[in-house]
Parts: C-alpha cells; structure tokens; sequence
C-alpha cells in the first residue's frame, strides 16, 4: 500500500481495490490465526474489560486506581494481617509509624476528596499483635529485645534510620 490515491477517485473504491488485488496474489492465505476464534471476544460483555486487561498487564491491582485516603484506609483495615508476622515489637513500631507518617502527610496536603482518616494507635496495634502471637514457653517473650524495654514499660525512642526519615520530610517542606 505505498501508492498513493489518484486524484478523482473515491476513498472507498481505491481501498477496496487494493483489497482485491491483494486477494488475488495470495497476501491474505495462510495467515496466523486462520479459522481460530478471535481472542477476547467474550470480555466484550464486560464493560471494564479494558481496564481490567490493562491492570493485568501492568501488573497492578484495583487498589492502585483508588485516591490516596482510601488507599490509606484499606491499608488501615489490613494492618493486623501486615503485622502478624512481624518478628519484633519495634518492628511492628515501625510499621505503624510508617504509616502513620503517610497519613499525617496526606492530611496535611488538603488536596483529593474529603475522607476521614485518622492515625493509627501504635498501642492498639501492639496490643492485638501481642495477642495473636503464639508465646514459646521455652524462648523469651517477643517483646523483649537487649536494649530495648519489655512490654508494659515506655515506648522506646525513634531509631536513628526513622529520625533521618523524619527530618528528611520536615526539611523538604
């Protein structure tokens, strides 16, 4: 198809005459696919194939199309789940306060519809880890860590890695 329309003849009669000539030298036999159902014809029935087909193929999920709140609030709703396996109480600690941190920042952005989200309670959190974690009667209590304070006692200071964090974000506003 590298020639170009005459002028004085139709859109329609030109194309369909490369068609033809096509045809006749043998350009359209044996085409991969030939006699075999074209893919995807049953996804037409849902209206959101195309968006389903591209988060498959980016390797994303629904979640990543939500606004930042909501996404906070799923993450919120997960949180158990995220630190039930968590080795240590300060790692659990961390979590939170990672999240935390996103939520604060997002509050602060004033910016995406107007959901409630509130921070999370790092107690709350610890407490139901503490109760879902199964205790070993013969290894030392989870919580306790050299250096670091038993259950019950003060929360222990930020480390030195989420101080940096923190200051990092103060500073870039």
């Amino acid at each position: 198809m590298t020639e170009r329309k005459p002028p004085g003849t139709s859109f329609e009669s030109w194309v369909d005459k490369q068609i033809r000539e096509a045809a006749e030298r043998g350009d359209f036999e044996n085409l991969p696919g030939t006699g075999k159902p074209l893919p995807g014809l049953d996804r037409q029935r849902d209206e959101h194939w195309w968006i389903k087909d591209y988060l498959q193929r980016e390797g994303l999920s629904a979640d990543d199309l939500l606004p930042t709140p909501l996404q906070l609030r799923k993450e919120i709703e997960r949180l158990p789940d995220t630190v039930r396996d968590l080795p240590s109480e300060q790692d659990v600690r961390d979590v939170v306060e990672e999240l935390n941190l996103r939520i604060v920042d997002w509050l602060r952005s004033g910016i995406g519809p107007q959901v409630q989200v509130r921070p999370v309670s790092t107690e709350d959190v610890l407490a139901r880890w503490r109760a879902n974690r199964p205790e070993d009667p013969g290894t030392a209590p989870a919580t306790a860590r050299p250096g670091k304070p038993a259950t019950g006692q003060a929360p222990p200071a930020r480390s030195r890695r989420w101080r940096r964090i923190i200051h990092r974000r103060r500073e870039s506003r």
